[in-house]
């Protein structure tokens, strides 16, 4: 989701120092992609501290009716919402989520009234005739009406455009309890709804699903959308002004998008909208087809800049490239398959985030998308991940906007792991993955948390990836590598990597590492090593003459600060062979790690005369016979030679 809107409050300058935006399209304006996200901060300004209510926790929502008379001139909703439910126990009263202001005039029960409490603790409380008995099927019927209570951004809101009214409403993550009784819970998606709004003529009313009618009666229009696929509260919406309507087609599952744009906008809108059937195929050949296609894609204009990803109908603040394939891929990741939790809001954002840059690798080609990762990686630009030593892509505080929607950790931290993930595991493992991710039959058009995924990039791959998702998902920060190389021979390449960590909360990042080679003449040859400890040895038989080497210069890993030096077989063995006691009175240990071998030692006293020599692998000398003073000792092994001082007491 992506959206903004100006709002002129001490809260909102305080909140909104937290988040920036997501990333669009590279060749937008920068004020442009900054604006992206406000939406998820203003959405639930208010709202943050609600959790699922305990209270509804007994039901299992099956269908909605959902019936709304609504002027866009007027902020006020009067409302008809029809629920079918299932007991998960016997109870006697439910519960729906809905704000203390909202004023509800009866309840009935196939025609009887039911008694209710409404206005304390953002809570309607009906009461039952008789106990519903766990398993049984009922429904009843809330008739309300009222001003929306909104803050911050609005999940109700009126507002013009070109001197004209609009009505929008946008949920995401607390908010349509602001103006329909419901259940904000995630992982109780409802089965299926439809959607009556009822306006003046003159507008037309945008919404999830299928357009079923547009009924005039008098002045008035009814639209009627259906909706057959579970979905999550949030994600319900509508939009009422003077659209013009136009469709995009789509060959790859015959059908359309849907567009409602302003009129004054509407040459605009139709050369944005173009690339959709474009941006829906290529998502369609990396994942599966568009999950929704026997309903619908649309598009709804509205008055914020950014967008929102409500199911079968994203709301647009513009029609950018970028905002479109972020709120296409939602659909997606979000839609689909939902967060089932604001802790794992990484699935829906960063998925989105990193789609919208396989639409520029596939686009625009691997120059753009290696500059997004430059950008991204190690920049000094302010979507740069590593522009913070700290921040972690799990959420752990709920209760924070700012930091679930946050625009360097949820998005775009989160969509470089996902970059990372593909070059550890490659296209073809990655690819798959989540491909049987979004066909697991456990999750599809339910929700999944960060471990369903986790084990579908295991069961591809054949991979234990703990490790990876506790250092690049859970722990927080970033590394900076130190890689140091000697080549005093041909076919004998020695490079020592060490590695520093920007949070204590990461004790060493494993990762694949790329380094890029250039030899004499120019020529260069991209390697990769897998680097699983700190002071870690690799040797490479190396033919060539080594000019330099670089550290991933394609930015497929989250560090900054890296360093290159060219050091000697002495620098690159310092840290695996140990000379100790020093000083030492009868027995010297040298001690070796098990990336060499020790074929001899050769001590000489302070004239330079040989005292001590041994040619096996014997890790204890015995200097009894010597006399006291300063030694060399020259160590041999496989991979080259050290020399050291030792005092000898």
């Amino acid at each position: 989701m992506r959206v903004t809107k100006f709002i002129f409050s001490l809260f909102f300058l305080i909140i909104s120092t937290l988040v920036f935006s997501q990333d669009i399209y590279l060749n937008r304006k920068t004020q442009d992609v900054k604006d992206i996200q406000i939406l998820e901060q203003k959405a639930a300004a208010r709202t943050m501290n609600f959790r699922a209510n305990p209270n509804t926790e007994n039901y299992d929502l099956k269908y909605h009716r959902l019936e709304w008379t609504v002027d866009p001139a007027v902020e006020f909703v009067d409302g008809i919402v029809t629920s079918y439910f299932v007991a998960k126990s016997d109870m006697n009263t439910i519960t729906f989520d809905l704000t203390d202001n909202m004023n509800v005039t009866q309840v009935l029960q196939r025609g009887v009234a039911l008694s209710f409490v409404n206005g304390s603790d953002d809570e309607l409380i009906i009461t039952l005739p008789t106990t519903l008995l766990e398993n049984t099927l009922d429904s009843l019927t809330v008739y309300y009406n009222g001003v929306p209570q909104n803050s911050g951004f609005d999940s109700f809101q009126v507002s013009t455009h070109a001197g004209t009214p609009i009505l929008g409403t946008l949920s995401e993550p607390y908010g349509a309890k602001d103006w329909w009784p419901c259940k904000q819970d995630l992982i109780d998606k409802i089965d299926s709804i439809d959607v009556y709004v009822t306006h003046n003529s003159q507008y037309k009313a945008a919404s999830n699903g299928l357009l079923i009618s547009e009924i005039i009666n008098g002045t008035n229009t009814t639209t009627h959308w259906k909706h057959r696929y579970p979905i999550p509260a949030y994600l319900i919406a509508i939009a009422v002004t003077n659209y013009s309507v136009y469709n995009d087609y789509v060959a790859t599952g015959d059908f359309n998008v849907v567009n409602y744009v302003f009129p004054e906008n509407l040459a605009n809108a139709q050369n944005g909208t173009a690339i959709t059937p474009a941006i829906m195929d290529l998502f369609g050949s990396l994942f599966e087809l568009y999950p929704f296609a026997d309903e619908k894609y649309g598009h709804a204009q509205f008055g914020w800049g950014g967008g929102m990803e409500h199911t079968t109908m994203s709301f647009m603040g513009n029609f950018s490239r970028g905002l479109i394939a972020h709120e296409l891929a939602h659909q997606w990741f979000g839609d689909k398959i939902t967060c089932g939790s604001w802790k794992d809001i990484w699935l829906n954002e960063s998925f989105a985030t990193y789609l919208t840059e396989l639409v520029t690798e596939n686009f625009d080609g691997d120059v753009a998308f290696k500059n997004w990762r430059n950008e991204i990686v190690d920049s000094n630009s302010w979507r740069c991940v590593t522009n913070s030593p700290n921040g972690s892509v799990f959420v752990t505080d709920t209760t924070s906007v700012g930091r679930i929607f946050d625009g360097r950790l949820s998005y775009r931290k989160g969509a470089m792991v996902l970059h990372m993930l593909r070059y550890k595991l490659g296209d073809v493992d990655f690819f798959q993955a989540i491909k049987n991710y979004l066909a697991d039959p456990n999750l599809v058009y339910g929700y999944a948390k960060t471990e369903d995924l986790i084990q579908h990039f295991e069961a591809q791959s054949g991979e234990d990836l703990t490790e990876f998702f506790n250092d690049w998902f859970i722990g927080e920060g970033h590394p900076s590598f130190d890689l140091t190389y000697s080549q005093e021979t041909t076919e004998n390449l020695r490079i020592r990597i060490n590695q520093t960590q920007s949070n204590a909360s990461v004790s060493f990042f494993e990762t694949p590492l790329p380094i890029l080679i250039t030899e004499v003449g120019g020529t260069t040859q991209l390697i990769r090593l897998e680097v699983t400890e700190n002071n870690q040895l690799f040797i490479l038989n190396y033919v060539n003459d080594v000019v330099s080497i670089e550290i991933d210069p394609d930015y497929h890993i989250i560090s900054k600060n890296n360093s290159v030096t060219l050091g000697t077989v002495s620098t690159i063995l310092e840290t695996d062979i140990k000379v100790f006691p020093n000083p030492v009175k009868d027995i010297l240990e040298i001690q070796v790690t098990d990336a060499i071998d020790l074929e001899s030692v050769i001590i000489y006293n302070n004239l330079g005369q040989k005292v001590r020599q041994v040619s096996s692998k014997i890790e204890q000398i015995s200097l009894k016979d010597l006399s006291a003073g300063v030694y060399v000792i020259e160590i041999y092994t496989t991979q080259g030679k050290i020399i050291k001082k030792i005092i000898k007491k």
